[in-house]
């Protein structure tokens, strides 16, 4: 795995891990029952983004560390997910080289 692939996977992992950190233990404006003229009632009030930032980081980083230890270890590789076999068979190493 390159640098380049590592950043983009933990990239992934903090973005899917945020988008279900943020919903929980949100106060919408409807909830607190404070609605802003011209808003719609299930807008956040209270939502502690920076602390729902540093969670998903502290996870993300947990995530991507077992993840990408799967990954260079080979215990599962891209053939392992070629479900429909377009990949062909895997390439013989020790043969005769013929």
């Amino acid at each position: 795995m390159s640098i380049t692939s590592a950043i983009v996977l933990y990239a992934v992992i903090w973005f899917m891990v945020f988008l279900i950190v943020i919903p929980i233990r949100l106060q919408t404006q409807g909830d607190v029952g404070q609605i802003v003229p011209g808003t719609h009632a299930g807008s956040p009030e209270v939502h502690n983004l920076k602390k729902k930032a540093w969670i998903t980081t502290f996870v993300s980083i947990g995530l991507w560390i077992v993840i990408a230890g799967i990954i260079l270890s080979g215990w599962i590789t891209v053939r392992d997910l070629d479900f429909f076999g377009r990949m062909g068979p895997a390439p013989e190493f020790g043969g005769t080289g013929g």
